[in-house]
Formats: structure tokens, sequence, C-alpha cells
């Protein structure tokens, strides 16, 4: 017996998506699709058709054509749009009107100014003639230790147009672990700001830029960025100091470096919970033709549209956010708390002030606001036609409170991707329904399943995240890693030639995709998997509890602890009433198989700086393994943590020894 489909939480409007450039797209490469579903099904069935579509619906303009769209159909090493030479920079800049407003920069005291499309050409131009002038060249790199301002996207394409390779951080951050990756790259300039914006406070970060200097060996030269209008020390730096007014301010025209389409752009990094964060390294063809279907198709920006979405320079969304400029679309940067204490709505704030079209956050931030009674429709926000969530799996709440918080034609675009291609593996469009707790579907040109243990498709069931077809923006290689061991171990070690990504989900039978977590901290009771979001989702939704985890760990007898670890919100105490409650919470939204062995009050959950939840370092810090083979304190929100879970795990293990 077939059952029936739900009915869909939200129906995009049928003039508003007959409108849209993906049904645009559809007609413009003459393909027969009524609905997404069918579009989709011809987007992984015909590579060839579907990215070559791509490239001509974008008028890719290439210094070189290609001479086949996918010369070699495997993974790893596909080899796309062989012959082809480009620049991405070329074609973040080509769109933008002289006098349009490319970038609006902004901050979390509400302020603001605007760089328009001829002032950011003039100075990627300077910035890019002064690294010139200090030695750097196609292949060299060129690292950012900067916050989300202006100053980040000039330098990228500066470097881009030359065909030097990027890399960029934020500046919480210390300058130990952001020498873990730059070191890596042996750059030959830094760029750096002298602090950042958080929470009503300006973080002088002006000696960390220089502790960061003296750990690069061979650097050139550091760019100096005056942000928040501290000076600089002189005569500390160990390299060549260059001001970035002196850098950005020159009469120069811009003429951009052609490279083969899988050159390298930039240097993104793994959260890096273990040993060295991993270098992905990803081209400028790749990239550009990835990000102008993802921005251009899944969230249909062109000239006109304005996307706010609040990141970091070094989570992967803060590359989706330069990419904007593909779409002739205008970018806002941001540089502060999402919700600092003095002004917790500022964002939306800013989003009705600058009629902001996209706005993008993550599922901790749209919760809190509905936690703390923070309601966003006291500003105008008719601007809005998508509000985008990624980092983790929203729950379904969610997606009635940004409905009636934000607006009820509102497009709320849950999407799950990965640093690992800078981009979505399913998410929406503005031709797709939503249902709430899922994404709409897997994007164009991602030929996504779920499989089971033994290797093969499953729907309706919890199964392994995998893509069986490759992808233009999938990684060109890890940095250092010569034979490519690291990047086949890390991704086509399960199955052979298909890209396993390391989360559960379900596919639906009306298409949906589901995500349940990463499949490294399932939950493995008695032989049943278990997904920790389900039981995270239910929890949190109570106001007594700010935030939880939930970890199964193997042990020694052969027995298996499920613990849950609670933050109880401010001024309540975890005690047996609200054990209860939480227990009866989670048998009803989940089931009885959820309920924990144990649940236990904690200080603080640790994330990693991307705001991830450390679910398998907990859980083998609560087993015993050595602190510094589990995770990398420095890329950890609160390093104390660590210790903190260890001691724990310690306890436990002693008290158990004892009653044995």
């Amino acid at each position: 017996m077939n059952t029936p489909h739900p009915a869909p939480f939200f129906t995009p409007d049928p003039q508003a998506a007959t409108a849209s450039r993906i049904v645009d797209f559809a007609r413009h490469a003459g393909v027969d699709a009524p609905d997404y579903t069918a579009l989709h099904h011809w987007s992984v069935t015909d590579l060839e058709g579907f990215w070559s579509a791509v490239w001509e619906y974008f008028d890719v303009d290439a210094a070189t054509p290609y001479e086949q769209v996918l010369a070699e159909e495997k993974m790893p090493g596909a080899r796309w749009f062989t012959g082809a030479t480009l620049n991405y920079a070329h074609h973040a800049l080509r769109h933008l009107a002289d006098d349009g407003v490319a970038i609006v920069a902004l901050d979390e005291t509400g302020s603001g100014y605007e760089v328009t499309g001829k002032r950011l050409r003039s100075q990627v131009a300077s910035v890019a003639a002064t690294l010139r002038d200090l030695g750097v060249g196609a292949g060299d790199r060129v690292v950012g230790y900067l916050p989300n301002t202006p100053h980040a996207i000039v330098a990228f394409l500066a470097a881009a147009s030359l065909g030097a390779v990027w890399s960029v951080c934020g500046q919480d951050y210390a300058p130990r672990a952001a020498a873990d990756r730059f070191a890596q790259l042996e750059p030959t300039v830094l760029i750096a700001a002298d602090g950042y914006l958080f929470n009503g406070t300006a973080h002088d970060r002006r000696d960390a830029v220089l502790e960061l200097a003296g750990a690069l060996p061979g650097l050139k030269a550091t760019l100096l960025v005056d942000h928040v209008g501290l000076p600089w020390p002189t005569g500390n730096c160990p390299s060549l100091v260059v001001p970035w007014e002196d850098a950005s301010t020159r009469t120069e025209v811009l003429a951009c470096t052609d490279v083969p389409f899988d050159h390298p752009l930039w240097v993104v990094f793994s959260s890096g919970t273990t040993g060295l964060p991993k270098g992905i390294v990803h081209g400028h063809g790749g990239v550009l033709l990835e990000h102008l279907k993802t921005l251009g198709l899944h969230s249909d920006l062109g000239p006109g549209d304005r996307l706010l979405w609040y990141t970091t320079t070094h989570w992967m969304m803060w590359n989706l956010v330069a990419s904007t400029l593909l779409t002739g679309a205008t970018t806002c940067t941001y540089d502060g708390s999402p919700a600092p204490l003095a002004r917790p709505d500022v964002l939306w704030e800013l989003a009705a002030r600058h009629r902001v079209t996209v706005f993008g956050t993550s599922p901790q931030y749209l919760l809190g606001m509905a936690k703390f009674g923070i309601d966003p429709s006291v500003h105008d926000l008719s601007s809005i036609r998508v509000v985008g969530c990624t980092g983790s799996a929203l729950p379904a709440p969610a997606y009635t409170w940004v409905r009636d918080h934000v607006g009820d034609a509102v497009l709320l675009a849950s999407i799950s991707g990965g640093t690992d291609i800078v981009s979505g593996f399913a998410g929406s469009a503005p031709t797709t329904p939503v249902w709430a707790g899922e994404l709409s579907a897997p994007h164009l040109g991602v030929a996504l399943a779920a499989y089971d243990a033994a290797g093969l498709p499953v729907v309706d069931q919890v199964g392994e995240l995998v893509v069986t077809r490759p992808l233009p923006s999938m990684p060109l290689r890890f940095w250092n890693d010569p034979d490519g061991s690291r990047y086949r171990d890390a991704y086509f070690s399960a199955y052979s030639g298909v890209w396993r990504h390391g989360d559960w989900i379900t596919v639906t039978g009306h298409g949906s995709v589901v995500v349940h977590g990463r499949s490294d901290s399932t939950l493995n009771r008695n032989g049943v998997r278990l997904g920790s979001a389900d039981i995270h989702d239910v929890v949190e939704r109570l106001p007594e509890v700010a935030e939880a985890l939930v970890i199964g760990a193997e042990e020694p007898d052969g027995g298996y602890w499920m613990p849950l670890f609670v933050v109880p919100a401010a001024g309540v105490t975890l005690d047996d009433g609200l054990r209860e409650k939480i227990k009866d919470a989670i048998r009803t939204g989940a089931s009885p198989r959820h309920v924990p062995d144990e649940i236990l009050q904690v200080p603080a959950i640790p994330h990693t700086r991307t705001g991830k939840k450390l679910e398998v370092p907990v859980k083998r810090l609560l087993q015993g393994a050595p602190a510094g083979q589990v995770v990398d304190r420095a890329a950890v929100d609160a390093p104390e943590l660590v210790e903190y879970y260890a001691r724990l795990g310690a306890d436990r293990r002693t008290r158990r020894s004892a009653e044995a």
C-alpha cells in the first residue's frame, strides 16, 4: 500500500515561479521539464547537456573555448571543460554597473556604506597591481586574516585576477590556529585588519597579526587594513608592511590573467577538529559554474537583488557572499554579532532598510529569535522573498515561525551542503514546494541518493548521503596530498567511485531530503540507527533548555551509553522534574528508543568555530581518547570545554571501575 504524500507546508506562487530564472533557464535550454523533478532528472542524467546549458545561459566568457564538457567521468578525477581558459574575477566584475551598488558594508551598530561597481573595479585593479609588484603571480598564495568587510572581497578578487590562490579566516581565530591553516600554503602576502567588531566591542587584533606574520616563513609582505581605527605599531612586523590605503588607491587598469578551467582559485579548510585542518582546493571554472547555478537558479539572484547572509570569512558561506557578484546582484557584508545585546534584531533592521531580497542565516539564529521572543515583523520585510538557512538541520517549528514573523509568501530554503564542494547538495528553488523540517529536493546537477549498508539506494529509509556522478566544484585535490590518498580516503573509501559525504539522510517518496546528522556520530542503540538531530530538535524546543547534545558511546564491556547533556536556560536548574519533562518530550516528539540513558547538566556545548556541535570529539573524549588526538583546541569555540568533557569521562570510568 502506497503511503500518501504529505501536503506541502509552502507552495510557490505560480506567477512568481513562472517568472523565475530557473524556469527561464529550462526554456533557454530547450528542455521539456514541466516541473522541478523533471528538470532535476535531466540535469543528472545528461551531465554534459546540463552543464553546457549553465555555461551558455550565464554567457561564460572564456578566452579560449572548451573542447569537451566532461572529458572523463570518474570520481575522483573528473575532467571538466577541457581546453577552456577563463578567470573568476573577470566574471565577478563584468556585470556591475559603474554607478550601481556592488557591495553594501554593514555592521552591528547599524551603520554602513556602499561600494559602487566602478569603485570596486578600481580597488581590485589597485590591489592587484600592488600584489604584482610584491612578486605575486599565478599559483602563488595570498591569505587574509580579515573580518567580513569589503576589504576581504577586494583582496580575494585581486588575488584571483592574477591567478593567485586565495585563503582567508576570521580574526576570532587565534594566531596559532590561523597559522595552522596558512603556513601549509607558504603564502607570499598576508592581508590583515587591525580588528573586528563583536557584541559592542572593537577587538584589537594588531598583536595577533604580527604574531601570525611571524609564523609564516617566506612571507614577503603584509598589507595592513585600518578597519576599527587602531594605529599600527611601527617596525615590529617581520615582513615588508604596506598600508591598505596605499595598496588600494592607485590608478590602475584591471587585466585578469586567463587560467585553465581547473586552475586553483582558493583553498578552504575543514573544521580541523583533529590534526591540522585539511586544505580543500577548488578551481576557477568549477566554482564559477556551481555558484552561477546555486545563486542564479536556486536563489534566483540577478541584477536588482540584494543578498545579506550572516557569515564569518572562514565559513564557506562567505565564498557565496562574494560570488553573489557573479549574478550582477548586490552583496552585503556584515561585521559583528548576529544578535548583539544592544540590538538583537539588527540584521532584520538592516534587511528592511537596505531592501534585502535574500536573507541568509543558521538554524541556531532562527531558533534563538523564536526562543527569546524577538519579532522581526516590526520591520518592513516586504522585500525579502527567500530566507536561506544552513549549518545544521532546521527543525519543523522554525518554518512556522518564519511564516508568522517574516512573511507567508517567503520561501524558507533550508540547505545542506559543505565546504567540500563549497555549495549545496540539497535545498529549494523558486519552483519547489516546501515541507516543514525537510529540504525540498536535491540541487540541480547533484545525483544524490541515500545508500543502505549494502550500498543500494533506498527511499523513505535512513541511509548515507552519496553523490553518484561528478560535480564541477568537487575538490581538485587536498593541499599537500601529492598522491591523493587523503582525498580518496575522505570521500571514496566506502563506495568505489561514489562520493560518501558523511551525513545520514532520508530521500522521501515525495522527493524531499531529510538530514539526520553526521553518520560518524549516529546513535546505534541495539542495532537501531538514530539521528542525534532528531533528539536535539525536540529538546531544544523546550523553553527550559538553551542547548543539548546527545552522544552514543560504545563501552569496553560491550555496553552502550547514550547520555544527553543539557545546558539549561538562564535561571533554570536541571532537576528531576525537568528530566522527566525532557524524556516525555523525546518519547512524544521522536520515539521511546530515543530516550537517553542519562540526562546531565553541563555548563556549555562545544562547537567548531562555524557552529557545528562537536559530537564525535565529545564521544571520543568520554571514551578516554587523548585530547590531543581528538580535537584541535584552536578550532573549538570554547577550548576549556575539551578538558571539561575529558574529566567527565575519566570520572565516569573511575566510578564504573569501582562499582565493578
